[in-house]
């Protein structure tokens, strides 16, 4: 599956996006447990003490935001889908 990085993830991450290969049945809190193993540097800014993505990462699949999904972030991905994730946004 594809993972989008945008605006200061991107410049933390030093990739616009990559490859994640997982096995069927992965979850997308499971997916973003192995995108902060394999970019380190996005662990603080994702995620809190419990692991849990924090409510000002935005995130994702295909085009629909995760938290929305009937399942949220307990949805199985598929090695088709794409992942993408922005920062907060501010501004006027």
């Amino acid at each position: 599956m594809q993972v989008n990085f945008y605006a200061t993830f991107r410049l933390l991450a030093k990739a616009k996006s990559f490859q994640l290969d997982l096995p069927d049945g992965t979850t997308i809190t499971q997916a973003i447990q192995e995108i902060v193993k394999a970019y380190p540097v996005l662990r603080p800014q994702w995620l809190n003490d419990q692991g849990e993505l924090f409510p000002h990462v935005h995130a994702f699949l295909n085009g629909a935001k995760v938290a929305t999904l009937p399942a949220g972030f307990n949805t199985i991905l598929s090695a088709q889908d794409r992942l993408d994730f922005f920062p907060p946004i501010a501004g006027g």
